[in-house]
């Protein structure tokens, strides 16, 4: 069986029209749903683009594997998904980029250039074609052979390029040009293959390729949410300064939401002339496909744009799942809370792997055989640190400051309150069943409570226990079978 994972970048879990968005036109993932799984309520586990990353490739939270920022170097000791798949005999490829920084105990030395940029390649990845956005420069290649003027490479001449993309034909667009890649790559194939296909649209610059910059009208996209009336001071912070805040102009914010949509719209084009390739080859049939996001956008939702802060625009991703085995279910929405950690246990056991014990997550594999798991979350959790995209050059921190590490928050989404707990040890609650767009708090402790010890025993219980389940006694008993979770028991996830 081939194996296809698929991200779009910022890409909202609303940014259906399968969803029931009134203006987004996504018919290719549209298909996908009808023909697969698609969960209502997935969330990402952590913002930006490397923090999220890194639990969808880890199976991990982000209080275990750490990364906390963008450039924030991801352990080696972790198992990943492309290491898995190589222990299956599939040789794993990327097209797109993963946003990784070295573990700098791999690197050659000081001088090695993968210690000055976080979009390093996840181990375990071979490069079909690697294409960060800091440096595009094979499609800056393409397009000056196409007539264009761009400039040779670099993080300034890509995103210029970017900037350009309503300017040119949507065939010169960057999600055109790896799709191409990828088809012709796919072509080439004799054997069963594991592609992890990572395209930056919808991520900003907001400006959607050649004519999907006028497929939608600002004037029928719905108004923001508001948010709630009196602001978290880190809310009014993200609201008042930095990258995180809407433009103030309603004309200027309709028009950047628009050209979102538009780049929904261009990359789901782009995935229908993906799966037709996949139909003419004959391998339609015998792929299984995931598409989901490393988190999502909150376009003007709060007051906000981007991905950041504590509410669930940041977090809530799409999942659209497609397993063309006899066994699999097609049709069915999933609205039970599922999570970006889910994917590498979904995919150990579409390639018949033990689930490694790191993992928090857990395999989505029941949903997608139309069973119910015997033991499943109540809530959705993520995280936000903002050491690094909130400081002040006077902070001066030193090695024994705690400062920094109080800079985070965990949230508890529920299915009708959320709970935002702040290291600096503030708590604050809203009522969903209320106000669905978060504009409710909620003060009542007989509620809040209960939100509150649900987070606690959360991180309570996804403590790393790489070695918890192993007792080095008369050799060594393995991992302890009564102590596995019941959805692991006799699956040789244990």
């Amino acid at each position: 069986m081939n194996l296809l994972l698929i991200t779009l970048d910022q890409f909202r879990g609303d940014a259906l029209s399968v969803a029931g968005h009134p203006v987004a036109r996504t018919p290719n993932l549209d298909r996908l749903a009808c023909e697969g799984v698609r969960f209502s309520r997935h969330y990402a586990q952590s913002a930006p683009c490397g923090p999220g990353r890194a639990s969808l490739y880890t199976g991990l939270y982000q209080m275990t594997h750490r990364v906390v920022a963008n450039g924030t170097p991801l352990d080696a000791r972790f198992d990943n998904l492309a290491k898995a798949a190589r222990r299956a005999g599939y040789d794993p490829t990327l097209f797109g980029y993963t946003d990784q920084a070295l573990d700098p105990r791999l690197a050659a030395g000081p001088g090695d250039p993968r210690l000055v940029s976080y979009e390093s390649v996840l181990p375990g990845f071979d490069e079909g074609l690697h294409l960060p956005m800091g440096d595009l420069a094979p499609w800056l290649a393409h397009l000056r052979e196409r007539g264009h003027e761009t400039g040779d490479g670099g993080e300034a001449a890509s995103l210029e390029a970017l900037r350009g993309e309503p300017l040119r034909p949507a065939e010169d667009s960057l999600t055109a040009f790896l799709t191409d890649r990828l088809i012709a790559w796919l072509e080439r194939q004799t054997r069963p293959w594991f592609v992890h296909l990572s395209h930056l649209r919808p991520h900003p610059p907001y400006g959607a390729a050649g004519v999907y910059a006028k497929v939608v009208d600002p004037g029928m996209l719905r108004e923001p949410a508001a948010g709630p009336r009196e602001r978290h001071p880190l809310h009014e912070r993200l609201v008042r300064e930095g990258a995180m805040a809407a433009p103030k102009e309603p004309a200027h914010l309709a028009g950047l939401r628009a050209q979102y949509f538009g780049m929904v719209a261009e990359v789901d084009a782009q995935l229908g002339r993906l799966w037709a390739t996949l139909e003419r080859l004959g391998a339609w049939s015998e792929t299984l496909i995931i598409v989901s996001a490393d988190h999502g956008e909150q376009l003007g939702d709060q007051g906000l744009i981007g991905k950041g802060g504590f509410f669930e625009a940041s977090y809530h991703i799409p999942c659209l799942v497609r397993d063309p085995r006899p066994s699999a279910v097609r049709g069915v929405v999933v609205d039970a809370f599922t999570e970006a950690v889910d994917i590498f246990p979904t995919l150990c056991e579409a390639m018949d792997l033990t689930i490694p014990a790191q993992c928090d997550g857990r395999p989505l594999t029941p949903f997608l055989e139309g069973r119910a798991p015997p033991v499943w979350r109540s809530a959705a959790h993520w995280e936000w640190d903002w050491r690094s995209s909130l400081v002040r050059r006077d902070e001066g921190w030193g090695p024994d400051d705690r400062r920094a590490e109080a800079r985070n928050l965990a949230v508890s989404r529920g299915a009708e309150a959320a709970y935002v707990h702040f290291a600096s040890g503030e708590g604050l609650a809203f009522d969903l069943a209320a106000a669905p767009d978060w504009s409710a708090p909620l003060w009542d402790p007989a509620r809040v409570l209960p939100q509150a010890q649900e987070l606690l025993t959360w991180r309570a219980t996804h403590l790393d226990r790489t070695w918890t389940g192993m007792l080095m006694e008369a050799g060594g008993i393995g991992r302890v079978p009564d102590l596995a979770p019941a959805w692991a028991r006799g699956s040789g996830a244990v």
